[in-house]
């Protein structure tokens, strides 16, 4: 297990309120995990606690942030999630990926510690309901369902998934098809274990799909396959699609260039951030020496909700975890409330915005909102 990585303590914030307020952050901060998303998230993680320390802590104890690096990896964040429960924490918070996410989450309701996740959405985080688990991201099931209707709203009847094989894309394939097939739309599915880049395009062509969405790894498989579906001119009316967000962060433009661009996804911000949004996107862009994406925000947001429920109930654990159903707070992207939303078990914000967006053709570093939640 790796050696603790903690946010360091300001000078003085640390008496006379006592020891600091550990918190446990899982995060994939190296491959195979989405490393860039990993960077976003910590961001926004550190700037939430550098904030709560500054402005006098939790009854004047500092919060320390000690980081884990999941790497995608289930096992591995069970570890992480077993290390820092014997370490002391209050709560733990973060991860991106959903598997790992629910491996994550279904350990920390074992030990009873308390998680805040920031940025992962199947809907299935535990396999039963609990209540030391909450939630900021919106379920899989409501941002795919705006995604469906975005594609229904552009015309688009015959949906191909070029999809792999995993809980996750799985689940999103069904999502499509349960909230596509009523409405007259076709869900055709490709399995990318057994398509190369070009043998797709092939099958798009053969299947007349006017749309492809890529649920699939990144930058591997998703960057041939978009390079090969631009460059074949069979497919030059084809919308691509990559609801995961992959096209978000400055990788893919990196790697893809033009050929990025026009790439709807789905993102998790407001038509307009709040007061505290416009002042934190300039404080995370200094950070990051990029424009933050959404999952900065998830992690900020993360923070400011824990530091309130510590301040209201108390920092044990069962304090923390009974905060779920009473603490309200100004977020960046709009005020957060939990509450028991039919089919999660856990303690879910009920919903965060959602748009579909993507990179203006004309200018890649420019996102286009095509459709709102």
């Amino acid at each position: 297990m790796n050696t603790p990585a903690t946010t360091p303590t300001p000078p003085g914030a640390n008496r006379p309120g006592g020891p600091p307020v550990r918190i446990g952050a899982l995060a994939p901060l190296t491959r195979p995990g989405w490393a860039e998303a990993g960077q976003h998230l910590l961001a926004g993680l550190e700037l939430g606690i550098r904030e709560v320390n500054e402005s006098g802590g939790v009854g004047g104890r500092p919060l320390e942030l000690v980081v884990r690096d999941t790497a995608a990896d289930p096992g591995r964040a069970e570890a992480a999630v077993d290390e820092l429960a014997a370490m002391g924490v209050a709560a733990l918070v973060g991860e991106y990926h959903s598997v790992v996410a629910r491996a994550a989450a279904a350990r920390a309701d074992a030990l009873r510690v308390p998680f805040l996740c920031s940025s992962a959405v199947l809907d299935e985080l535990t396999a039963q309901p609990t209540p030391w688990v909450a939630r900021l991201a919106p379920a899989q099931s409501h941002g795919w369902r705006a995604y469906a209707d975005f594609l229904l709203g552009a015309g688009r009847s015959r949906v191909a998934v070029a999809a792999e094989p995993t809980v996750y894309w799985q689940s999103g394939t069904r999502i499509l098809r349960d909230h596509l097939t009523p409405r007259g739309a076709t869900v055709i599915e490709l399995d990318m274990r057994e398509l190369t880049p070009a043998a797709l395009c092939d099958a798009l062509v053969a299947q007349r799909a006017t749309a492809v969405l890529l649920l699939t790894g990144h930058p591997e498989p998703a960057v041939p396959v978009v390079k090969a579906v631009r460059q074949d001119p069979r497919l030059a009316g084809i919308l691509m699609g990559a609801p995961a967000g992959q096209p978000e962060f400055a990788d893919w433009a990196a790697l893809l260039g033009e050929a990025g661009a026009g790439v709807p996804f789905l993102r998790y911000l407001p038509d307009r951030l709040t007061p505290l949004g416009v002042r934190i996107e300039r404080a995370l862009g200094e950070r990051l020496a990029a424009a933050p994406s959404f999952v900065a925000f998830e992690g900020y947001d993360a923070i400011a909700v824990l530091a309130e429920a510590a301040r209201s109930h108390g920092t044990d654990r069962s304090s923390m975890a009974e905060a779920w159903s009473n603490v309200t707070v100004e977020g960046t992207r709009g005020r957060i409330r939990f509450c028991r939303t039919p089919g999660i078990g856990v303690w879910q914000w009920a919903w965060p915005p959602v748009q579909v967006v993507d990179r203006d053709p004309s200018r890649p570093d420019r996102f286009r909102v095509l459709h709102t939640a």
